[in-house]
Parts: structure tokens; C-alpha cells; sequence
């Protein structure tokens, strides 16, 4: 497996090959890869990936040893689901992208093997994995997902429990076939967590990406979509609820690197409590080659409190006019009070009529996930979040 490029974490060298003059990274998609840990620098918190991370509190999981969390993820035996441990030398890994920091290379450097889910079945179905039965002690995991041509799957993955962990997740979607990738974290308070989720879609696949995230401490997942053929399909969509002193941050990456691909990216969180933190970063890059795209982004927050901090950052980088369209939007802020004026004259008490717009906010992505058992019990979450609330 390749891991050495001709360019340094964050830079490239000049054609002279003068190191000490860097010129800095223009585009997403010059990021260094690397499954190698020692290529990377050491973590500053300066660094364009890291700089609204508390890297202090991921030391261990950026540089320390680490444990193999792989058996804790179980997967149902299941018609239509292969499951198998495969190297890390393995020709099934790294399809679908290096890692882009020092977490993930830290990860693929250590884990030892990964696990490859096969989905083959071409009737819809869901399959839903579980991982609960991680401790506390730094661990590392790999995790392929591959959706055949013509397949079509849900894939639920609920994340509970104590958590140390740092983690890829690949996802291969073939050619013609249709991959929903559903990622819940309901941690326990202390948790911590940070995953990379590289993805490739194939010649007329799609893919649906959906993130939750409400339990832990600290939570970084962040999806690098790649729509590498032409009719490739993709979809990101997240929803997070920060509390006091947590933190939840999501980077997203869509790639558009063929002709007539189309992505929707929409993530919604909100945020109460001192110290609640939530960042978001969207990358859309639209090559050369991808003539006729059609993409859009946005991110939304809702501050509920005083005390909170929302960073939301699209960028959109286009390297060809020949497209059907592209934009981006962010807002951040407290309650639309027309909203909340129209509950009243229906009412409705004000601390409810607010609950009720925060309910219907981030349900906009929750019933998205499309089971109804699931999308219940978050919405139960999400209201014992709002209970605790002084929603000022």
C-alpha cells in the first residue's frame, strides 16, 4: 500500500524542491494522505483540519498506543451480509481514501485487520450493528462497508456506551446500487470518539449519509464523500444536540470528481449550556471533469442559551463552469419569535411552543433515517435534552 506523497501535511514543496519555503495547500483535495502515523508532524491545534478540535484531549488516541476495538462492533447473521477480517495490506482496503490526519493514520498504523461487511442483497433491507462494549482505554477500529452493484441496503450504526476510540470507516457503494449509512452516537457523557468516514460511489450509485449525534464528550466524525463516476449520487445529512461542555464537531467533504454527479449536504444542531460547542466545516470541490454537477450545502444552528459556540464554515470550490448549479448557505442563531408568536396565539405556553421548534428542527434529518423505532427513541432523547433545558 502506497502511503508516502510528494507534498507535507497542509503544504507542498516549491519545483525546487525547497521545503522551508512552503507554499500552502489550495484545494481540499491536496491534503496529505497517509496510513502511516510517523508521517505526520505532531499536533499543534494550528493546523487547517485541527484548529477547532481540543487536541489536548485527544492525545492519546492522535499518538499513543492503542488497542484493537474492532470485536466490539457486532454485526447480525444475516442472508445478503458477508462479514470478514481482512490485512491491512488487504487489496479491499484503502479504496476508498488515505487517512487525511494524524487520528485516523494512528488508527490504520495500529488496528492490525479490518472488517469487511459485503452487502449483496438486491431487496431492500436493513441492517443494523451495534457497538456497546468498548471501554475506556484508547482503541482503534477499521470498518469496511461494501455495497455491491445493484444492492440495496440500510445500514444502522448505533454507538453507545464508554468510548476511547479512534476509527475508519470505509464505504465502497457499486455501481448501480443504493447505500443508506445511518451513524449514531449515544455515548456515555465521558466519551470520546473521532472517525473518519471515507466514501466511494460508483457509476450511478447512491449514497444517503446520515449522522446523529447527541451522547459523549467530545465527537468528531466526518464524512469525505468521493463520487469517482459518472450519475454518482450523494447525500449528507447530520443532526447534533451540544450540551454544557461538549463538544460535536462534523467536516464534511464532497468530492465531485466525474461528470453529472449531485450531492446534498444539509447538517442542523442545536446547542445549549455554558461551554457547548459544535463546529462544522463543509467542503464541495467540483474538478474539472465533473461537467453538468448539481450541489448544494448548508448548515443551520440553534443557540438556545447563552454560553454556546456554533462555527459553521462552507466552502465551495468550482473548477469548471459547466454546471447545473451550486450554492451554499449557514445560518446561526436564537428562535425565529414569529414562530414562536404563532404557537402562542394557538395556546401553546412559550417554553412549549420553543420546544416544539426545536423538536421540528432537528426532526427534519432525523425522519430521514426511515425507522420509525429508531427515529422514536431520538426523538426521546432529544426531548430529556430539552427537559434539562432553561431555554432563557
Amino acid at each position: 500500500m502506497t502511503t508516502l506523497q510528494t507534498e507535507q501535511h497542509g503544504a507542498k514543496a516549491h519545483s525546487d524542491g525547497d521545503w522551508d519555503n512552503r507554499a500552502p495547500v489550495q484545494t481540499r483535495s491536496e491534503r496529505f494522505k497517509s496510513a502511516n502515523r510517523a508521517d505526520f508532524p505532531e499536533v499543534t491545534g494550528r493546523e487547517v483540519n485541527w484548529k477547532y478540535t481540543p487536541v489536548a484531549e485527544l492525545k492519546a488516541l492522535t499518538d499513543g498506543e492503542l488497542e484493537s476495538g474492532n470485536t466490539a462492533l457486532s454485526v447480525p447473521e444475516t442472508a445478503g451480509v458477508e462479514v470478514s477480517q481482512v490485512p491491512m495490506d488487504s487489496e479491499f482496503v484503502g479504496r476508498a481514501g488515505l487517512p487525511e490526519d494524524q487520528a485516523a493514520a494512528n488508527a490504520w498504523t495500529q488496528v492490525g485487520s479490518a472488517q469487511r461487511i459485503l452487502l449483496t442483497s438486491q431487496e431492500r433491507q436493513t441492517v443494523t450493528i451495534k457497538r456497546d462494549s468498548l471501554s475506556k482505554n484508547p482503541a482503534a477500529a477499521h470498518t469496511i462497508i461494501e455495497a455491491a452493484p445493484q444492492s440495496d441496503t440500510v445500514v444502522i450504526l448505533e454507538n453507545t456506551g464508554d468510548a476511547n476510540l479512534t476509527e475508519t470507516v470505509e464505504i465502497v457503494v457499486g455501481e448501480g446500487a443504493h447505500l443508506k449509512v445511518v451513524s449514531i452516537q449515544e455515548w456515555n457523557e465521558d466519551a470520546v470518539h473521532v472517525a473518519s468516514h471515507n466514501v466511494t460511489v460508483g457509476r450511478d450509485g447512491n449514497l444517503q449519509h446520515i449522522v446523529v449525534s447527541l451522547g459523549g464528550k467530545i465527537v468528531r466524525v466526518n464524512p469525505s464523500i468521493h463520487l469517482d463516476a459518472q450519475g454518482a449520487n450523494g447525500e449528507a445529512y447530520g443532526a447534533y444536540f451540544a450540551d454544557a461542555g461538549q463538544h460535536l464537531e462534523h467536516q464534511v467533504y464532497m468530492d465531485h470528481n466525474a461528470p453529472h454527479t449531485r450531492s446534498r449536504v444539509a447538517y442542523k444542531g442545536a446547542l445549549q449550556g455554558e461551554g457547548a460547542r459544535a463546529v462544522w466545516i463543509g467542503d464541495v470541490l467540483i474538478r474539472r471533469v465533473a461537467s453538468g454537477t448539481d450541489s448544494y450545502e448548508e448548515n443551520r444552528n440553534l443557540t438556545l442559551t447563552e454560553g454556546t459556540r456554533a462555527d459553521s464554515i462552507p466552502n465551495l470550490e468550482i473548477e469548471t463552469g459547466d454546471i447545473e448549479g451550486a450554492g451554499h448557505a449557514s445560518t446561526t442563531g436564537r428562535f425565529d419569535e414569529e414562530h414562536i408568536f404563532y404557537l402562542q396565539s394557538r395556546g401553546i405556553s412559550e417554553d412549549e411552543a420553543r420546544k416544539l421548534v426545536v423538536r421540528g428542527f432537528l426532526f427534519d434529518v432525523i425522519q430521514r433515517i426511515g425507522n420509525e423505532q429508531i427515529e422514536e427513541r431520538l426523538q426521546t432523547a432529544i426531548e430529556s435534552e430539552l427537559e434539562q433545558s432553561v431555554l432563557a
